[in-house]
């Protein structure tokens, strides 16, 4: 490819840009083949911690490590072009300490290429925040329901429901805004709160479970594709992933049991010798 048709990967102002324009378009993505069809779609991909419960099996986010996340992001980052690419970071590897976050985010930056990390952002956050932004590392910030908080939450539910916590919610955005987050996913609250945190911070904010009142949306791709039988409330199912794949597999196993498959034409066969 030469250098003048060569695709630019987008970077932090074109995700700036985006406050208050033409919403972005964000999915998440754990692999190459997966990246390269979402890539020419997508202003950002998100290779999520919902990897470990997607494609790990794990019953949430809680037990994925950063080893995971190195990995998947490499893959990602291999198989896209032109979006912008973000790694979560897992639990434990940034709530302890600002040096803590540093030292696990600049290994994912190195490790994988990608262009930024996710925090999941507590009022905590925005010192970390500020530590990593002013040592290179652009942030994702994240707030209203926090996956990695599932267990001091007691289960997955949506944030904002009461007046405390709605103030809680809004001053975690605050706290990644004035750390430098370059853009804040907010995620499972009422659509007037999402609408709240919009108007009260400078920076891009992408929803999920969050209305479209948010300057973006992201979901996780397998729920948007009917991979799963369940999804959640705020999910629209924009294809049948099981349901194809179901069909073929089960016209594979019928062809292999009643020897159809392989054929004639995916057969090898001696080739004539020369004399």
């Amino acid at each position: 490819m030469s250098a003048q048709t060569q695709i630019r990967r987008k970077t932090v102002k074109d995700i700036s840009r985006a406050k208050g324009g033409e919403p972005l378009v964000c999915l998440t993505a754990y692999d190459a083949p997966r990246a390269a069809l979402l890539d020419p779609f997508c202003d950002l991909l998100l290779v999520g911690d919902s990897v470990g419960m997607v494609v790990h099996g794990l019953p949430s986010t809680v037990g994925v490590t950063m080893e995971m996340m190195i990995l998947h992001g490499q893959a990602v980052m291999r198989g896209s072009e032109a979006a912008f690419v973000v790694v979560d970071m897992p639990f434990g590897s940034y709530e302890a300490s600002p040096v803590q976050a540093y030292e696990n985010a600049s290994r994912l930056m190195k490790e994988t290429g990608c262009q930024a990390v996710k925090i999941e952002s507590g009022e905590y956050a925005g010192e970390i925040v500020k530590f990593l932004v002013d040592r290179g590392i652009p942030v994702l910030g994240h707030v209203g329901l926090r996956p990695q908080a599932i267990n001091v939450d007691g289960g997955f539910r949506a944030k904002g429901r009461t007046s405390d916590e709605r103030d809680r919610v809004i001053r975690e955005a605050k706290a990644a805004e004035e750390g430098g987050a370059l853009a804040i996913v907010v995620e499972g609250v009422a659509e007037d709160l999402a609408r709240e945190i919009t108007a009260a911070v400078s920076v891009p904010t992408i929803g999920i479970g969050a209305s479209s009142a948010c300057d973006g949306q992201i979901l996780v791709t397998e729920d948007m594709l009917g991979l799963f039988d369940w999804t959640p409330k705020f999910v629209r199912r924009y294809g049948n992933v099981k349901g194809e794949i179901t069909k073929a597999v089960e016209s594979y196993a019928a062809e292999v049991r009643s020897r159809e498959f392989p054929g004639k034409d995916e057969t090898y066969a001696l080739k004539p010798e020369k004399h």
